[in-house]
Parts: C-alpha cells; sequence; structure tokens
C-alpha cells in the first residue's frame, strides 16, 4: 500500500521532522516515483498528512489552490501538508507554486503513477493520512471548503 501526504510548515512550524525527503523548499519539485514517495510518507509518521494531487494546467487545480494554501497556513502546526504535481512539467509547477503562495513543498511525478498507486486517475485529488500513516479519507476531484475542513479535523484530532 502507498500512502500519499500533503505537507505545511505553515505560520506555526513544522508539526514534526520531516525526514531526508521532503523537499526543503516548497518549489523544488524533485522527482518521485511510487516507491520514493512511499518511503517520504513513512518518514512523516507521527504527523498527520495531507496529500494534494494537483497540475498546473488542471482548472479545479487552480480553484482549489487558494483554499489549500489558507487551510494550509492555519493548520501548519499540528498538519504537514504535502504536494504531488502530476502530468506536468518543473517551469508549470514551479511558477503554480508561486502564483497560488503554496506554503507546503510539492514533488513532481510527471507520469502520474503516484496517484494511479491510489486509484487516482486525474487531478485533482486530495488524501487526508492520520498520524499512524493511516489513510482517512480520500477526496476525488476538486475539494470543497467543507470537506478540507472535515477532513483536517479528523486527521488534526489525531495528531500529537
Amino acid at each position: 500500500m502507498v500512502l500519499l501526504v500533503a505537507c505545511s510548515a505553515g505560520t506555526g512550524g513544522a508539526p514534526a521532522p520531516a525526514g531526508p525527503l521532503l523537499p526543503t523548499t516548497n518549489d523544488a519539485l524533485p522527482q518521485m516515483d511510487v516507491a520514493t514517495f512511499s518511503t517520504l510518507l513513512a518518514q512523516q509518521r507521527g504527523t498527520p498528512v495531507v496529500v494534494n494531487i494537483w497540475a498546473s494546467w488542471c482548472p479545479p487545480c487552480k480553484a482549489e489552490a487558494p483554499a489549500l494554501a489558507a487551510a494550509a497556513a492555519r493548520y501548519g502546526d499540528r498538519v504537514r501538508f504535502i504536494g504531488v504535481d502530476t502530468q506536468d512539467n518543473r517551469s508549470g509547477g514551479a511558477d503554480f507554486i508561486n502564483r497560488y503562495g503554496l506554503p507546503y513543498p510539492s514533488v513532481s511525478d510527471p507520469t502520474n503513477a503516484i496517484a494511479v498507486s491510489f486509484g487516482l486517475y486525474s487531478p485533482p485529488a486530495t488524501l487526508f493520512f492520520d498520524a499512524d500513516g493511516t489513510l482517512v479519507r480520500t477526496v476525488p476531484g476538486q475539494i470543497s471548503a467543507d470537506d478540507l475542513e472535515r477532513g483536517l479535523r479528523d486527521i488534526a484530532a489525531t495528531g500529537r
């Protein structure tokens, strides 16, 4: 089983050690395959994680980005956010991160293998993992403000 996680340092600082695979800058966009991403998620154990799968060319991704950025800023001391830029190029991904002010790091998955490993075939999608690394909720498609808040409350309550 592969786990996807989203990460945010937020305004309150990182909730726990991030592990060596977590990008140190928001727009580094290191390329990852399923196995490497699974290891990255495993390194986040002890911290609830939100993984958002997005692409710079995706209109629903653009529409949900401001709400995700705001949520990452609000929950940054309790939840880690990680983005997965899929089926995209690095310059498009970096431009998207900067345009929407995403305060959390993203990784690059040009082949969409990470999303497919979770049974998701096109962006956007958001996955919520509890502090034990268990996938609690998957929201395919553009996430609503209510679904985002509900998922965050569910996993933040389990954070340490």
